[in-house]
């Protein structure tokens, strides 16, 4: 039960820091909304936003699952982190960079789909507005 709790507490902070981010973006305070994001990478998945960013797409599943013994909820939560960078790139025009990101939250999406193997319009949803992002 403790487990679970924990599990659900971090979910709902995670939902907040989105909707903080996100209203960060909207409000065009990106540089704020970058600490904010780079302090999640820290606090959700233990690691500095730069291991992540550098990662090739290619690699990013296996490597996580194999050699960081992440589970499927750590892969998306780092699609959410992922997308938010894509975000944050497209707001301030930086059209590479989205792309990249859109690509890499694309594909950690899509695997956790295929994983979980339940249907969920959000993470649905989330794809086609990356795959928009990614082009």
């Amino acid at each position: 039960m403790i487990r679970k709790d924990y599990i659900l507490k971090m979910i709902e902070m995670l939902g907040e820091l989105i909707t903080a981010i996100l209203s960060l973006i909207k409000k065009g305070n990106y540089g704020q909304a970058n600490k904010a994001l780079e302090n999640a990478y820290q606090q959700f998945l233990q690691e500095d936003a730069a291991y992540f960013r550098i990662l090739p797409m290619d690699k990013i599943t296996s490597t996580l699952l194999q050699n960081h013994n992440y589970t499927h909820q750590h892969l998306e939560i780092l699609a959410e982190l992922f997308r938010l960078e894509a975000k944050i790139n497209e707001a301030r025009g930086q059209k590479d960079l989205c792309q990249e990101f859109a690509q890499k939250a694309r594909l950690l999406f899509e695997y956790v789909d295929k994983a979980y193997r339940t249907y969920s319009e959000d993470r649905n949803n989330k794809i086609k507005e990356l795959e928009r992002m990614g082009k």
